[in-house]
């Protein structure tokens, strides 16, 4: 499970049924008896469910373990002021049994993981998604989390960005055109907000014909909301993105400027979604579309 490739993080500790029960155990013993199943891994944790209404989260690499940490000191700030459900913490864990690192006891979400929905479908919700994130995008405190790869400057990672998007990415003449237009849109001049880091649709749970549930926090800094709202290429076609993009304006009013690095952001992401498709084909699908629609789209975002 390791591998040099940077846009592939390194697993450095598996966390067995074994290990989660015996965390579990130690720590909080009135949450021994429902089974251990579905086990997963993303890019920073791996999951287990715990019965079917709760999940063990884990970090799986020292530099992810600052993500469980993050989410476990501010999801309890923000979970109550935004409408969709999130996994705010029920339990914190700590270091233990040779595990090194915080994790948590999380709710499962029920719904079906948006990544894996028919892309027409999602239009009947963009407006409550645009609405979440706008209710997420408030001035954040000074003592905010902060990222290097997110809600930064996009002259700050041009850089590393444009040499992703080398020729064999689809749409990589157009997706290159997009980050340079970022580039040279006029930069974030405003107050940093909270920015959820990473709300493409892997990360974002959908349920009769509802948005319900926005995961995964462990990207959640300030800055910029501009990577954010990538999401209306990375998740919606045409349709379902005029929709975001209205509920948007009429809640927060960002600038074209915004929508122009957001592109770019969406552009940006899509190297990181096609670095492995064999393994993770579903976040490969999500990469392929977001080239597609970035493609489509060649014209600067109408506000």
């Amino acid at each position: 499970m390791t591998s040099p490739d940077p846009l592939h993080p390194k697993i450095e500790i598996d966390v067995t049924a074994e290990l989660a029960q015996a965390l579990l155990a130690e720590q909080h013993p009135d949450l021994v008896g429902p089974p251990l199943h579905g086990r997963t891994f993303g890019w920073d944790n791996l999951t287990w469910r715990l019965g079917e209404d709760l999940a063990l989260r884990f970090p799986v690499r020292e530099l992810s373990s600052a993500l469980v940490e993050r989410e476990q000191r501010w999801l309890p700030v923000l979970a109550p002021r935004l409408p969709v459900p999130v996994p705010l913490p029920v339990r914190d864990g700590r270091p233990g049994l040779g595990y090194p690192w915080a994790w948590s006891v999380v709710p499962w979400l029920p719904g079906r993981q948006v990544a894996e929905t028919p892309v027409t479908d999602r239009t009947a919700w963009a407006a409550e998604l645009a609405g979440t994130l706008a209710t997420l995008h408030s001035p954040a405190p000074h003592d905010a989390p902060t990222s290097a790869y997110r809600a930064v400057p996009l002259a700050e990672r041009y850089d590393v960005l444009h040499d992703r998007l080398a020729d064999d990415v689809p749409h990589a003449p157009a997706l290159r055109a997009a980050l340079d237009a970022g580039l040279s849109a006029p930069a974030w001049d405003r107050a940093p907000v909270w920015v959820h880091g990473d709300p493409h649709p892997g990360n974002l749970v959908s349920r009769d014909g509802h948005l319900a549930g926005l995961i995964d926090f462990g990207d959640l800094c300030s800055g910029d909301p501009a990577s954010d709202l990538a999401t209306a290429w990375m998740t919606f076609d045409a349709a379902g993105r005029a929709s975001f993009v209205a509920r948007t304006q009429a809640e927060r009013g960002w600038d074209d400027a915004t929508w122009v690095r957001a592109r770019a952001w969406a552009a940006a992401f899509v190297p990181v979604l096609l670095a492995h498709p064999d393994e993770y084909p579903v976040l490969a699908a999500v990469g392929r579309h977001t080239a597609a629609q970035v493609a489509a789209d060649v014209e600067p975002v109408t506000t």
